[in-house]
């Protein structure tokens, strides 16, 4: 298969998948145990068989492909992602990290035969959080740390109960009793960017060196509501006004930080939320992440400080909850330097870069030595129906991680 039909055939395949789960508003709608997502896996698992894989489902409802290695048996290099999306998502996000890792295990078996450790393809579950309040359920299940009660009492948003949803796919809770496999050896993810860096840099390949660490918080501001008109603006206690400054104050710090850390403020409530009443209660969050843990404590520091300091000008009450802590995590040097070495060689235009959205491959890498590659998006748009690779770009994708699977897997 040439260029040109690798082309064709990952542009194929990403239509064909889209089907499944295809939105009346233009974009994919599969979310975790719904009908269009039994569809779906069922139909990968068929193009599987199709190409001689060995295939099985787990018992939250992971699909795996096996082409069996001929010498080392007890050696495994996975690759693959996610088959859910979001709702009214592009094709690409996790869809084409399954169907890239079908085509490359395909195109290897065609050209070289037989592997010596096995090659492995997963569609995971679930990892956007879309239908239920819990994400990674994938592969949190894969790497057993999952949790039975984190789910047994969640709903989707029409109030059907995790468990009948799970049910009624077909699946149930995993065997806690099984321990890990220690099989597994590697795990390359490859995925759309998310973002614009590869696309304004002109890059044809990114390979992610570390995934950054996340701290999320819901910051509350109380001061006093009261008459627009009739409170001099010496006498309030506005929390909008307030926070307003908390905000300016702390993006501003991370501007002066600069990259790679990032802070965003995505929701602001506000009571009474009235033209002509100074406001009560302001809430909003925060976003904040870097690639190394240390940094991330620092700023976190930095900005409850500003947030405290700021309160007490303004003489209202704040409170501020960390609800997410999640630290940086780094790829294996071994396998982002042997993807590094094959791109070279192909010669590609490619960056050591890190990835500023979580991944599967953040649950994989504590556990399996693990990288991921990415391709280039469209002006960084991605969650939305105008997510967009060109076929071009894909097929390079699919080469990068072909390239990267034979060496993992064909060599001594």
């Amino acid at each position: 298969m040439n260029v040109t039909d690798v082309t064709r055939e990952i542009a194929h395949l990403e239509e064909w998948l889209a089907e499944h789960g295809k939105d009346p508003e233009g974009g994919v709608t599969r979310l975790l145990y719904t009908k269009e997502w039994v569809e779906a896996q069922k139909a990968l698992e068929n193009v599987m068989q199709k190409d001689g894989l060995t295939t099985r489902f787990d018992d939250i409802g992971n699909l795996f492909g096996r082409l069996e290695g001929s010498t080392y048996k007890d050696e495994t290099i996975l690759t693959g992602s996610h088959v859910d999306t979001v709702k009214n998502g592009g094709k690409l996000d996790g869809a084409f990290g399954i169907l890239a890792g079908i085509l490359a295990i395909r195109l290897l078996q065609e050209k070289h035969g037989q592997p010596l450790r096995n090659l492995e393809v997963v569609s995971f579950a679930e990892e956007e959080g879309s239908r239920f309040p819990y994400a990674f359920w994938g592969s949190k299940n894969f790497v057993g740390i999952a949790k039975k009660e984190d789910v047994e009492n969640i709903t989707d948003f029409n109030d059907v109960p995790f468990v009948d949803a799970m049910k009624e796919a077909g699946f149930t809770f995993r065997d806690e009793s099984k321990a890990f496999r220690d099989d597994l050896k590697g795990f390359v993810e490859i995925h759309i960017e998310q973002g614009n860096v590869l696309e304004k840099e002109g890059k044809d390949i990114g390979i992610v060196h570390s995934i950054v660490g996340q701290r999320r918080f819901t910051i509350e501001v109380s001061g006093v509501a009261n008459h627009a008109g009739t409170t001099p603006m010496g006498y309030r206690k506005d929390a909008l006004f307030a926070a307003s400054q908390m905000i300016n104050s702390v993006i501003s710090r991370a501007i002066e930080y600069g990259d790679p850390l990032v802070a965003t403020v995505g929701k602001i409530e506000v009571k009474p939320n009235t033209v002509n009443v100074v406001p009560g209660e302001a809430l909003f969050t925060l976003d904040v992440r870097h690639t190394e843990k240390d940094v991330l404590v620092k700023f976190t520091e930095e900005l409850t400080a500003i947030i405290k300091k700021i309160s007490a000008e303004f003489e209202v009450e704040t409170t501020i909850d960390m609800w997410m802590d999640e630290n940086p995590i780094p790829m294996d040097k071994k396998i982002v330097e042997a993807i590094e070495k094959q791109v070279k060689e192909i010669g590609f235009n490619y960056k050591l870069m890190h990835s500023g959205a979580g991944h599967d491959s953040q649950i994989i890498a504590p556990v399996v030595p693990t990288a991921m590659i990415f391709v280039p998006s469209r002006e960084g748009i991605s969650h939305n129906p105008l997510e967009y690779t060109s076929p071009e770009q894909l097929a390079v994708g699919v080469q990068a991680l072909m390239s990267s699977l034979y060496a993992l897997a064909y060599i001594e």
